[in-house]
């Protein structure tokens, strides 16, 4: 009966998670229709230029699907992304579709969410987004990386040597590495160490994740160190000031002391006990940090020219290519989501106080 109450109530909180996630999405995808429906610009005199003739411009308007009503668009863009939709017969030749029940005229198919295509290349903008989305996670990645493995050691140094000149020398650099934008930082960082220093570290100003040759593609790993550095300079001062915050909290509970107690030595209960339990709003910050990242690292992917979402977005509004700039912002948005509801699960792993709670 105990089994069968908690298999219940973890049923429903999934179904409420779940639920929960869908209207977040239903939001901001309404939220980027409409917004981009009410700009300014005319997406077919734009593809086709000023002397064009009306004859033209109607059928590109047509092609493009913005002739008809803004609530008949808003319904066909919702079952575009919808990977459950309603589909005319014959097959649909934009992607590829299981189809689930034939309803007359229509059909019922499962699909991947249809993105469109770009008004400028005529690519799909799904494999655009697919294909800029790799750079740009691992830039963020690398970037989180970077800011873990160097933060949380600083951060528990200060800690334990609380008050010393290591500690405010921590804290000093914390506080300006919040404080520096990141598209200052990115300039001053490659120029120092691209441009004065670049013929000691041998990195480049400018680069992506690959090098072509005429029939060559190389991976080039090195032009990642900048822009990650970069972009983990904000995350790293986060963790460095609440890792050393909140493990001076834990050493102040009771366990710690009584570790003490037992023969433990400080630093040994330092990191075997108050480091886990202290790590719960590092956590919160590097889920947050990580999402932000997607959005805020557009800056950093320009000035290094790094071809992830965030330089394609620029080049996109540049362009006025609004369906690979509302794909660009779905992607983020959905990792977003993703990110933020997995930090829950990830609680539970380091407090088992919510574990029991939430039961």
């Amino acid at each position: 009966m105990f089994l069968h109450n908690i298999y219940n109530k973890m049923i429903k909180k999934i179904l409420f998670k779940s639920f929960h996630i869908l209207l977040i999405l239903w939001g901001v995808i309404s939220l980027l229709f409409f917004l981009f429906n009410i700009l300014p610009g005319d997406p077919a005199r734009m593809l086709t230029g000023q002397r064009t003739d009306q004859t033209t411009i109607e059928n590109i308007k047509k092609d493009l699907g913005i002739d008809l009503p803004v609530e008949k668009q808003y319904l066909l863009y919702i079952n575009d992304l919808s990977p459950i939709s309603i589909d005319k017969k014959p097959p649909n030749e934009r992607y590829k579709s299981l189809i689930l029940c034939p309803m007359g005229n229509y059909k019922l198919v499962l699909k991947l969410p249809y993105l469109r295509k770009s008004y400028q290349t005529k690519q799909y903008v799904g494999q655009m987004v697919s294909a800029a989305a790799v750079p740009s996670l691992l830039l963020a990645f690398s970037s989180i990386l970077f800011a873990v493995i160097v933060g949380i050691p600083i951060g528990v140094l200060s800690a334990a040597k609380a008050n010393s000149w290591f500690d405010r020398l921590g804290l000093s650099i914390s506080s300006l590495g919040m404080s520096l934008p990141s598209f200052f930082a990115a300039i001053l960082i490659g120029w120092l160490f691209a441009y004065v220093l670049g013929q000691f570290t041998g990195l480049n100003l400018t680069g992506s994740m690959y090098e072509y040759g005429i029939d060559t593609k190389h991976l080039v790993l090195k032009n990642l160190i900048l822009p990650s550095i970069t972009l983990g300079i904000r995350p790293l001062s986060v963790i460095i000031q609440l890792t050393r915050n909140s493990l001076l909290t834990e050493m102040k509970s009771d366990y710690f002391r009584t570790a003490r107690a037992y023969g433990l030595s400080r630093n040994a209960a330092l990191w075997k006990h108050a480091l886990k339990n202290s790590l719960n709003p590092v956590v919160t910050a590097l889920s947050g940090w990580f999402a932000s990242m997607l959005a805020g690292m557009v800056f950093v992917e320009y000035i290094f020219a790094w071809k992830g979402l965030g330089y394609m977005l620029v080049d996109s509004l540049n362009q006025y290519d609004f369906p690979v700039v509302m794909g660009c912002i779905l992607f983020i948005s959905v990792i977003f989501i993703i990110i933020n509801n997995l930090t829950d699960t990830v609680y539970k792993i380091l407090d088992p106080q919510i574990k029991l709670k939430t039961i």
